[in-house]
C-alpha cells in the first residue's frame, strides 16, 4: 500500500478557488430578499405588540346569571377588557365581549339606532339605551346590569311580559267615532293637535321609565308611565271624539292609574326619547278632575 500523497492538480486548485470566491461574495440575492422579509415581519410584530400594550381598553363589569346552568345560578359580575375605539357605545362593547371573549353572554339588541328599544340596560346606576350611550361619557369601570324591578331571564335579559300587558291595558290604538264619508278621504288632524301629542308618539317601549319608577316597583298593578303616556297620545287626539276620551280617562283614573303617580320625575329623567312623561301624567289628572266637576 503506497503512502505517497497525491499532489493537487491544476483543476483541483481552480475548484477550490471558485468555492473560496463564492464564500467571499456573501449570500445570494434570494437569501438577502428572504432576510429582509424576515426583518420586516419581526418589525411588524414588535410594532403590533407595542400597540397592544399601549391600546386603551374599556373595563366592563357585566351582570351574569343563568338559572338553567348549574354553577351559574348564583348572580355575579364578570370582567371584560375591551379595546376602546372612538365612538364606541355600551352596546358595541358588549357585542365585542360576546364575540371575542364569551359567546354565552346574553342581551337583547336589534336596530342599534335608538328606535327598537330592546337594549335598555342599567348602566352605572341609571337606565340607558346601550346603543345610545357613549363609553367616553361614562366613568370606569362601566357596570352593566339588567333593568331593575324586572324578573331576570338570563344575564342582561329581563322578562317584559308584564310591561307589555300594562301597555295593552290602555288600548293603545286609534278608535274613531265618525269616519269620513268617502272611502279614500283622509281624517285630518289639526297642526295644533298634532303638536300637542307629538312628543308622546316617540315612545319606543324600552321599559326604562317603568324600571325607574318607585311606585311601579311597589305596586304591580300600577299602569306605569309608559302606558299612561301611550294613553295620553290617544286621549288628547281630537279625532277620536269626546266619548272615547271619557272612556280612556275612566281607564286612567282607576285606583292604579294616574293618581298613583307621586310626581318624582324619575321616568322623565331616564327617558331616552326626552318625552315629558310626568307632565303628561299631570295633564291627564287635570282632565280627569275637569270631567268630574259638577256646578250645581
Amino acid at each position: 500500500m503506497s503512502t505517497q500523497q497525491e499532489q493537487p492538480t491544476d483543476a483541483d486548485d481552480a475548484g477550490t478557488g471558485q468555492a473560496d470566491d463564492a464564500a467571499d461574495a456573501g449570500p445570494s440575492p434570494q437569501d438577502r430578499r428572504m432576510d429582509k422579509k424576515a426583518d420586516r415581519r419581526i418589525e411588524r410584530e414588535r410594532a403590533a405588540d407595542a400597540t397592544d400594550a399601549d391600546a386603551e381598553t374599556v373595563h366592563l363589569k357585566v351582570f351574569r346569571y343563568d338559572p338553567e346552568v348549574e354553577g351559574k345560578q348564583e348572580p355575579r359580575f364578570d370582567d371584560f377588557h375591551v379595546p376602546f375605539e372612538k365612538g364606541m357605545t355600551v352596546l358595541d362593547a358588549l357585542i365585542y365581549a360576546r364575540d371575542e371573549f364569551d359567546p354565552s353572554l346574553t342581551f337583547r339588541h336589534s336596530c342599534r339606532q335608538a328606535v327598537c328599544g330592546s337594549d335598555a340596560f342599567f348602566v352605572n346606576g341609571r337606565q340607558r339605551l346601550g346603543c345610545q350611550t357613549q363609553i367616553s361619557d361614562l366613568d370606569g369601570p362601566v357596570r352593566v346590569e339588567p333593568l331593575p324591578h324586572q324578573d331576570v331571564v338570563k344575564d342582561l335579559v329581563v322578562d317584559m311580559e308584564h310591561f307589555y300587558e300594562q301597555m295593552h291595558a290602555v288600548e293603545p290604538y286609534f278608535q274613531e267615532e265618525d269616519l269620513p264619508d268617502g272611502d279614500l278621504e283622509e281624517q285630518y288632524q289639526t297642526r295644533e293637535n298634532r303638536e300637542k301629542v307629538k312628543m308622546s308618539t316617540r315612545c319606543i317601549w324600552c321599559g326604562a321609565c317603568m324600571s325607574s319608577c318607585n311606585i311601579a316597583a311597589g305596586d304591580n298593578e300600577y299602569l306605569g308611565p309608559a302606558a299612561i303616556n301611550k294613553a295620553y297620545r290617544f286621549a288628547m287626539d281630537d279625532r277620536e271624539g269626546e266619548e272615547l276620551k271619557e272612556h280612556r280617562l275612566r281607564i286612567l283614573e282607576q285606583e292604579h292609574g294616574v293618581w298613583r303617580c307621586q310626581t318624582q320625575f324619575s321616568c322623565t329623567e331616564v327617558c331616552p326619547k326626552d318625552i315629558p312623561l310626568t307632565e303628561h301624567i299631570q295633564e291627564l289628572k287635570r282632565e280627569a278632575v275637569k270631567k268630574n266637576l259638577k256646578f250645581w
